[in-house]
């Protein structure tokens, strides 16, 4: 079995307990996701079941997009309102003070990861540090905010964040770092992952939908994550030999760049890239 799933992650959830539960669904230990999210976040994560697990570093690199709210006055451990309060009654701020300190926040940044992250110091993963009460310094870490509105107050007081952003960016860090800026405080109240790359949440599945169908029957074929790179399909045999032993072929090609690259008879066989019209692989798909 092999191919992807649109997950819509439950709340509560670890990423790590819906690969378990794939894996016990799709009855192979090759299962593995792409862009972990925190319990208590909800939304989309992509899963690779099989040879698509050979795809996570592109998965994992694609843009993603957030809707998250954002609770202003309260300051937590965490980062978020699961952690342990740290401050709370400060001002909320209006929208057009909001929106004035947007504007630093957008392209490229700096981030500082949460001390209660995954991210591994010296062996140790920084939420088990941070959970026996220690706290170590952090490299600050660059990462890119393509898109960052915000709308309120919600009905609870709460304002939403609309984000796009690249891999990498904790949207934690970046609700404290807004109510740094505003000199208020500020902590994340919930977050969506709304899509990534191409996969978006209004098509993934819950975990029971998955399961009343049939993982199978929920499969992406693994090349619908390259789905906006051109397509060029091997018609010599000899060609296709040739790139299933890793070597590059000469083809006549009309564009240089990345590409999905197709059998005679339609296999997904890789990614590739075109330059001065030599084919080479850039990562292989095909069965062995």
């Amino acid at each position: 079995m092999n191919g992807i799933l649109t997950v819509d992650k439950p709340a509560g959830w670890t990423s790590h307990d819906v690969v378990a539960r794939v894996r016990r669904l799709a009855q192979t230990r090759r299962v593995g996701h792409a862009g972990t999210l925190d319990p208590m976040a909800t939304g989309v994560l992509v899963v690779l079941i099989g040879r698509a697990t050979r795809a996570a570093e592109f998965a994992e690199a694609q843009v993603k997009g957030y809707l998250a709210h954002i609770r202003f006055g309260m300051t937590t451990d965490t980062l978020d309102t699961e952690g342990r309060p740290l401050s709370s009654g400060g001002a909320v701020p209006a929208l057009p003070q909001i929106e004035a300190v947007l504007p630093r926040f957008r392209g490229e940044i700096e981030q500082i990861p949460p001390m209660y992250s995954a991210i591994k110091l010296n062996g140790r993963k920084l939420y088990e540090i941070a959970r026996s009460g220690g706290e170590v310094e952090r490299a600050a870490r660059r990462v890119a905010i393509s898109r960052l509105d915000c709308r309120g107050p919600l009905e609870d007081g709460d304002f939403a964040l609309d984000i796009e952003c690249s891999k990498g960016t904790y949207v934690r860090s970046l609700c404290a770092d807004i109510g740094d800026a505003l000199g208020c405080g500020a902590c994340m109240s919930a977050l969506r992952r709304t899509y990534s790359g191409a996969f978006r949440a209004e098509d993934a599945l819950t975990l029971e939908e998955i399961e009343r169908r049939g993982v199978e029957d929920c499969l992406l074929p693994v090349d619908a994550l390259f789905a906006g790179r051109p397509a060029l399909r091997i018609e010599d045999e000899r060609a296709e030999r040739a790139l299933r032993n890793g070597a590059d072929v000469n083809l006549d090609a009309d564009f240089t760049g990345e590409c999905r690259v197709y059998s005679r008879s339609g296999e997904f066989l890789l990614l590739g890239a075109v330059k001065g019209g030599v084919l080479h692989t850039i990562k292989s798909f095909f069965e062995v």
